[in-house]
């Protein structure tokens, strides 16, 4: 069913939905942009209408919201193991409002944590089955996005879609509770979704990679460029590594916590093993493998690539390293080409 809301019906919808659910969308954080006098757009609590921004894209991805950047996963205490419990506020229900890339993104992460192994993740899957999304519709792409390359300009999975057009919000209601509020606070409207058709960037990701590759000199570009500092894991809606830590209290060393943290390939010391050995010690070497992962690894498993084409990376990178400039490298030299 669609819909056609005023901003004050759209208002009213979002007041009473905040009752009853927690609801996350971007936002803007005055003043804490990367650069001096900038605003940080990331996702955050929606209390209203008034916070949510329509016409940029947020620096981090939504996956925060269902997989914490820190999260206790048991306590234990003289040999005794209690596994964590979820507050009272986080097992509400929760809706995420965020763009077709992004939902591709929880895609992968489903199948990262649910479906790679014998059983589900339960700390991933506890939180996810409490959240819903509504699809932020794309009229135009935003600079450095290509996500009609990698075929998720297009997605499923969402409660409802929104967009603002012409001084009004368009809803489609695809399942409750956005069919009730669109009927209470709408008016019947022919409403279908919008795609984004065309990306300003192309990316051609190659068929298949050769393993003559992993050796080229390509790599080396990265082994000088690169810094390690992560911001590109960090800001990728569907990288999941993770580690995990020990904490024991102060106050007594025989009670403490394991918590898993956001990790990344990319820094120095994920691949540290016991005996000091380091499988990737060279920064090129940690880039071959985060692009090879994005675009063939992934893909051989589940069928799908794991980038979705959001740009993040790009543009929080303080070397200026182009994802998407390597992806289209290894194109050219598997066809034949001498590459960029």
């Amino acid at each position: 069913m669609g819909y056609k809301l005023t901003p004050a019906g759209l208002a009213a919808l979002l007041d009473e939905l905040v009752t009853s659910r927690r609801v996350f969308g971007p936002v803007r954080y005055a003043g804490k942009g990367r650069l001096a006098g900038t605003d940080l757009i990331t996702y955050g609590p929606v209390k209203g209408l008034a916070d949510v921004v329509w016409d940029a894209r947020t620096t981090f991805s939504p996956k925060e919201v269902f997989f914490p950047v820190k999260e206790s996963l048991f306590y234990f205490s003289h040999g005794e193991i209690t596994e964590s419990a979820l507050k009272a506020s986080e097992i509400l229900e929760t809706v995420v409002f965020l763009r077709a890339c992004d939902l591709n993104a929880v895609t992968r992460l489903d199948k990262i944590f649910l479906e790679n192994g014998p059983a589900a993740d339960n700390y991933y899957a506890r939180r996810r089955q409490h959240t819903h999304f509504v699809l932020m519709e794309c009229q135009e792409s935003f600079p450095g996005c290509f996500c009609v390359s990698m075929g998720t300009n297009r997605a499923t999975g969402h409660q409802a879609a929104l967009r603002p057009e012409g001084g009004y919000y368009l809803l489609q209601a695809l399942a409750e509770p956005w069919l009730s509020l669109g009927e209470r606070y709408g008016q019947p409207a022919d409403v279908e979704p919008v795609w984004v058709q065309k990306n300003s960037l192309t990316v051609k990701v190659p068929d298949r990679v050769d393993t003559s590759l992993f050796q080229h000199e390509l790599w080396r570009e990265y082994s000088s460029r690169c810094i390690a500092c992560g911001r590109c894991t960090l800001s990728c809606p569907t990288c999941s590594c993770f580690s995990v830590q020990d904490i024991f209290y102060r106050d007594n060393p025989e009670r403490g916590e394991r918590r898993r943290v956001w990790a990344s390939c990319q820094i120095d010391g994920f691949t540290d093993m016991a005996g000091g050995h380091k499988v990737r010690e060279d920064r090129g070497e940690r880039m071959r493998f985060k692009v090879l992962h994005k675009i063939d690894d992934f893909r051989r498993r589940f069928g799908i690539n794991m980038c979705v084409g959001c740009g993040r990376c790009e543009e929080v990178c303080p070397e200026y390293i182009s994802f998407a400039r390597c992806v289209n490298t290894l194109s050219q030299l598997m066809n034949g080409g001498a590459g960029a």
